[in-house]
């Protein structure tokens, strides 16, 4: 999953950015708000982790940026003001979670996961796609019940897929969610992965649809 995180305390980000990477996001950084309204604006992320007091453009304008100009990924705002009121605010103006600092990383992975599955309509962290198990916080597969070893990569693309049940992806989709802002919009990369996936998964586990992409179909009412 694609992450931006706006934070201009250099400790802070890079904390936010070593810890999300480990739980398997791609992760954006933006250091004040101009950037961070500027990249929430052309760029697709799942989640956002959103700091109040930021240099040129403070937090809450720029989540009200957003939604004005209909961006409605999840936001959760990581603020040192810890005060009612300033969670109220935060959620007025369209943010979906608050937590003060300091904060768990623990926590926080949840809290963006549980964004994430909402977000998608999903409220448990199981997803299924055929046979196949994908523990979101365990960040493990599993086929007919038994563990299928996955690189990080590949459990990141079959995440996303699963995340996005029964809407063709396409391959660009893919890449700008696996790889960020890396000028890596390779889709033989992308093929490759897939190609992997369905030698590990079974070739049904994931459909190309010509001219669309690549889906996993949704689970049976």
């Amino acid at each position: 999953m694609r992450a931006l995180v706006v934070e201009d305390d250099p400790a802070v980000a890079s904390e936010l950015v070593r810890g999300m990477t480990a739980a398997g996001f791609v992760v954006d950084l933006a250091g004040d708000g101009q950037q961070a309204w500027f990249n929430g604006d052309v760029e697709e992320y799942d989640v956002a982790v959103v700091d109040l007091g930021l240099p040129r453009l403070d937090g809450l304008s720029v989540i009200k940026r957003w939604r004005d100009a209909g961006r409605n990924f999840p936001v959760l705002i990581l603020s040192a003001r810890g005060e009612w009121t300033d969670k109220v605010a935060g959620i007025e103006v369209g943010a979906d979670d608050y937590m003060a600092k300091p904060w768990a990383m623990e926590e926080l992975v949840a809290r963006l996961r549980g964004l994430i599955r909402r977000a998608a309509g999903r409220s448990s962290p199981m997803l299924q796609a055929g046979p196949v198990r994908i523990d979101t916080h365990r960040m493990t597969a599993t086929l007919d019940g038994a563990l299928v070893k996955l690189s990080p990569l590949e459990y990141r693309l079959l995440d996303y897929l699963a995340h996005h049940a029964g809407r063709a992806v396409p391959a660009t989709e893919l890449s700008d969610h696996l790889y960020g802002d890396a000028d890596t919009e390779n889709t033989n990369a992308i093929e490759a992965l897939i190609a992997r996936l369905r030698r590990k998964l079974g070739a049904g586990t994931i459909e190309t649809r010509r001219g669309f992409g690549y889906l996993v179909p949704a689970a049976a009412a």
